[in-house]
C-alpha cells in the first residue's frame, strides 16, 4: 500500500505562503507516533526537497541525543528510499535516484517489500495521488490557519471514495485522520 503521511493545517496546507512548516513540530506524543508509523514502512518515494529535509536524521549526529531522536535516525538511516530529483546528480545514505517513472518505480519498491510504503514530497505526492497510486491518506492536522502555501492534496480529475479507518487526537491539539481508498 502507498502512504501520504502529512501535517497539515485546519485549512489544508502543509507549509504557509512562505514555504515555513515550523507549526507542525511534534510533541513528544506526536514523534512517538511518527517513530511507530516509519517502522512499519518497507521503503520511501521522495522528492528531492523532502531528501534533502531528511537527511539531517543520517548526517547530524546531535539530532541522535536523545533517545527518541537516535531511535527515529536509526529507522530513518536504514529505510530504503528512491529520490526523484531533476537537478541532483547523486544521493547519499540508504536512498538511490529513481532511474524510471514514478509508476515504475512505485511498483519495483513496493515488489521488494511486504510492508507499506512512504511517499512524500508535495509535487511527488500529487503525481502519485493523479495517477491513483496513494491508497492510504493521513493527516496530521494542526491547529493552524496559514491562508495559503503548498495544499496536502492536488486538483484531481475525478472524485476518488475514501473510508475513514482511524482518528486520534494528540495532547489536545493535533487530530490525526487516516483515509483508506474505497474499492467498493
Amino acid at each position: 500500500m502507498l502512504v501520504y503521511s502529512m501535517g497539515v493545517s485546519v485549512d489544508g496546507f502543509i507549509t504557509d505562503r512562505r514555504g515555513e512548516f515550523a507549526w507542525t513540530a511534534p510533541t513528544e506524543e506526536l514523534f512517538r507516533f511518527h517513530l511507530a508509523r516509519t517502522r512499519e514502512l518497507g521503503g520511501f518515494l521522495c522528492g528531492r526537497k523532502l531528501y534533502e529535509t531528511m537527511l539531517v536524521w543520517e548526517t547530524d549526529p546531535s539530532l541522535r541525543s536523545d533517545e527518541l531522536g537516535a531511535a527515529f535516525a536509526d529507522v530513518w538511516s536504514t529505510l530504503p528510499k528512491v529520490v526523484f530529483s531533476r537537478t541532483l546528480n547523486s544521493v547519499d545514505g540508504s536512498a538511490r535516484l529513481a532511474g524510471g517513472l514514478l509508476r515504475e518505480e512505485a511498483r519495483a519498491i513496493a515488489d521488494s517489500t511486504d510492508q507499506d510504503v512512504g511517499v512524500g514530497g508535495a509535487t511527488l505526492a500529487a503525481e502519485a495521488i493523479e495517477l491513483g497510486l496513494v491508497d492510504d491518506l493521513r493527516l496530521f492536522r494542526h491547529p493552524i490557519i496559514v491562508g495559503g502555501g503548498t495544499p496536502y492534496l492536488p486538483p484531481v480529475a475525478e472524485s476518488t471514495r475514501l473510508n475513514l479507518v482511524e482518528t486520534r487526537t494528540f495532547n489536545e491539539a493535533v487530530v490525526y485522520e487516516r483515509y483508506v481508498r474505497d474499492t467498493a
